[in-house]
């Protein structure tokens, strides 16, 4: 995987309504925040300088020639934030969830971040239905891995949506 990738542009159409421009920038927040994430764990980035960067560079601006949907820069920054601040407590349940054999570490980072950002919010967006952070963060991992990968995601966050939204989940 290159240190240096960079998502692919979150793309939406100019005659989505209201609910549809929030999700899109959503989209774009939480792709953001992976790529984010995945520079902080390759990189060593500190926390403010990814804010920064990401901020002035990456959230709807034009990158290298890829236009970039504006993202919900507070979304962003929570997922961000969160992640970081709960990275001890979240990576242990991501562990738990993953095949026998393959502990986070092993994992690519930029699947690392996937997880973290989708159980990340799993637990702390009660905003947000869980089984649309699953379906998001699928999406998310889409732009950066094959269909294989992306499948160990769903069944991941699947596991850990279960975990934190029992209630949801046992509704149907």
């Amino acid at each position: 995987m290159a240190e240096n990738k960079k998502p692919a542009p979150a793309k939406g159409s100019d005659n989505k309504g209201p609910a549809d421009k929030k999700a899109n920038r959503r989209g774009a927040a939480r792709l953001a925040a992976v790529q984010a994430l995945y520079q902080m764990d390759i990189g060593g980035a500190g926390i403010n300088d990814i804010f920064a960067e990401f901020e002035s560079h990456w959230l709807g601006n034009e990158v290298e020639g890829d236009t970039y949907l504006p993202a919900e820069a507070a979304f962003f920054q929570d997922v961000v934030a969160g992640v970081v601040r709960d990275q001890a407590r979240l990576d242990p349940v991501i562990d738990e969830a993953l095949s026998r054999g393959w502990p986070l570490k092993r994992i690519d980072a930029i699947l690392r971040a996937v997880l973290r950002a989708g159980a990340y919010e799993l637990e702390h967006r009660k905003d947000v239905p869980g089984r649309v952070v699953v379906s998001e963060y699928v999406d998310v991992a889409h732009a950066f891995v094959e269909s294989e990968e992306t499948g160990m995601v769903n069944a991941v966050l699947d596991q850990i949506a279960r975990q934190f939204r029992a209630d949801e989940f046992s509704r149907g």
